[in-house]
């Protein structure tokens, strides 16, 4: 399991939809697709993936969970 996937399985649902939701709208896909692509192998830091504001506050949800120093 990657760092993107580990953080999303420890959020709340609200939180992982929000921040799929924004992924899926900014690359025109569907959640479940931006899903695919944050968790496979390889893939980019999470937060490469995101525009502002959904980007700061993400960020801050990482600190929180201890994925981010």
């Amino acid at each position: 399991m990657n760092a993107n996937a580990e953080f999303l399985a420890r959020v709340t649902p609200q939180a992982r939809e929000a921040i799929l939701a924004s992924i899926a709208a900014r690359y025109g896909i569907t959640t479940a697709q931006a899903h695919t692509e944050v968790c496979a192998d390889g893939a980019q830091d999470l937060l490469d993936y995101l525009v502002e504001p959904q980007r700061s506050a993400t960020a801050v949800l990482m600190q929180r969970h201890g994925a981010r120093t």
